[in-house]
């Protein structure tokens, strides 16, 4: 017995547990109620590892022809260099409420609230559209993973209930992480897996998802 639990603690020192209580946290709060979803809340551990919650909201849907789920639940993978940049901004800024919003005339964005904790202190802050353009960035960056973990959200309900929408959603997924409205595509490669196996699906469909695949390994 005594010998296991050796085995086991070395294991353990090897490959420590993900996100291990009291280690750096960052979380982002966002609410918008003319978005669907209205709210959704995203944490995110240094290995990249996170969770992801949204609520749908009442806000008229933005895109009527895509599948919206009313809420959505998951634990997320990040990659982890894209993750410590995150921290290493966040870190460096020291967030404070006086520093992030710009109080300029600009159209709401919605609400960013980005929280930082860890064994070196605590900072934060809340903001619509800040003047510091690696703030901004930021909340811009974890706006469009959120979307991301959203959009594989949609896919999972197209690909179970209407596979012949995959097409035009995974059209509109292409161009998004083109642009860079969507980052981030290894937090949706499970279900991307799906689609391109799937024979239930069109060519062309399952190619787009063999593509973003690859840009997923980036």
């Amino acid at each position: 017995m005594r010998a296991l639990a050796l085995v086991l603690f070395a294991v353990l020192q090897v490959f420590p547990a993900r996100g291990e209580a009291g280690g750096p946290v960052l979380r982002v709060d966002f609410s918008n109620p003319s978005l669907t979803p209205s709210q959704w809340t995203l944490v995110i551990h240094p290995d990249g590892s996170g969770h992801f919650e949204a609520e749908r909201g009442n806000a008229p849907v933005t895109r009527p022809d895509a599948m919206e789920p009313v809420k959505v639940v998951r634990d997320v993978q990040l990659n982890e260099q894209f993750t410590q940049r995150l921290f290493n901004v966040v870190r460096e800024r020291r967030l404070s409420d006086d520093k992030c919003e710009s109080h300029m005339k600009v159209a709401f964005q919605g609400w960013k609230k980005i929280s930082y904790s860890g064994p070196d202190g605590e900072s934060g802050c809340e903001f619509n559209y800040s003047g510091n353009k690696e703030i901004q960035h930021l909340g811009d960056t974890l706006v469009a993973v959120a979307s991301t973990i959203l959009e594989g959200a949609r896919l999972e309900l197209l690909l179970q209930h209407d596979p012949l929408g995959l097409d035009k959603e995974t059209e509109y997924l292409m161009e998004a992480v083109g642009d860079g409205r969507l980052q981030q595509i290894c937090a949706i490669r499970g279900v991307l897996e799906r689609v391109e196996a799937d024979p239930n699906v069109l060519v062309r469909v399952r190619k787009r998802a063999q593509i973003l695949l690859a840009r997923s390994e980036k």
